[in-house]
């Protein structure tokens, strides 16, 4: 395959497993280097790092919480100093408890809302002057389905990750003078890893596909490749559904 991001670096947010592994390992096979950021479990940042390294790439680990803001432009910084230069900024990380509206706190709703918007804020403004020198900078924010189809028990997740939608769309209207796109790609029914107990979302059971499977990290990861790379320099403020067909946007 191309290695058409061959040079260039990309941080991916919430990369140490499921999908936002498949993305730094997608990139790092498109030939950018990759600072791989996680919150706390640094042993599946690392296994992502090791097997980027045995297909030949590079990549680092920035560990941090994405809704500190010092630890962002930590995370940040290294990235630059190690790696030289950020030119494709992936929003993954996100929190999705389910909790019945009735019993959501304030703390609750802020909690979701640190991560998955407030998070996306600070690494943008963090590495946004990177993105800009670029001249060839891409943000590929990661909603979700729910947002747009509705669901039982995800009112801070569906507002935080409808909130996402409007921050890509703003951020194209702003950035596109500088050469920076902004995208969001919306993953519908993924099959991923689950922590020991936890059941998948409802809404994976009410829900139904046209082309009769649920997806793979690997079917997001090419679709956040391709918006990152060169021959989507003409894409922004779009909002690309990749669901086999889940909901018909």
């Amino acid at each position: 395959m191309s290695r058409e991001l061959a040079g260039r670096v990309a941080m991916v947010t919430g990369a140490g497993r499921n999908i936002g592994r498949a993305i730094a390992l997608a990139l790092a096979d498109a030939g950018a280097a990759v600072a791989v950021n996680g919150r706390a479990n640094r042993a599946d940042v690392d296994d992502v790092i090791a097997e980027i390294e045995s297909r030949g790439g590079k990549a680092l680990a920035v560990m941090a919480d994405v809704s500190d803001e010092a630890a962002v432009q930590r995370m940040a910084a290294a990235a630059v100093e190690r790696l030289g230069r950020i030119d494709i900024l992936v929003n993954n990380a996100a929190v999705r408890p389910e909790k019945p509206f009735e019993s959501l706190s304030l703390a609750d709703w802020r909690a979701v809302h640190s991560v998955i918007l407030e998070g996306a804020f600070l690494t943008v403004k963090a590495v946004l002057p990177h993105l800009k020198a670029s001249g060839s900078g891409a943000i590929v924010n990661i909603g979700g389905m729910s947002a747009y189809t509705g669901a039982k028990h995800r009112a801070h997740v569906l507002a935080a990750k409808s909130g996402l939608i409007g921050l890509t769309k703003a951020l194209a209207h702003e950035l596109a003078e500088s050469g920076v796109t902004a995208n969001c790609v919306v993953p519908g029914l993924i099959e991923t890893v689950r922590a020991a107990g936890t059941k998948p979302p409802q809404h994976h059971q009410s829900s139904n596909t046209l082309t009769g499977r649920f997806g793979t990290p690997e079917d997001i990861a090419a679709a956040v490749r391709f918006l990152a790379g060169p021959a989507a320099r003409y894409i922004t403020g779009q909002v690309l559904h990749v669901n086999g067909g889940a909901y018909l946007g």
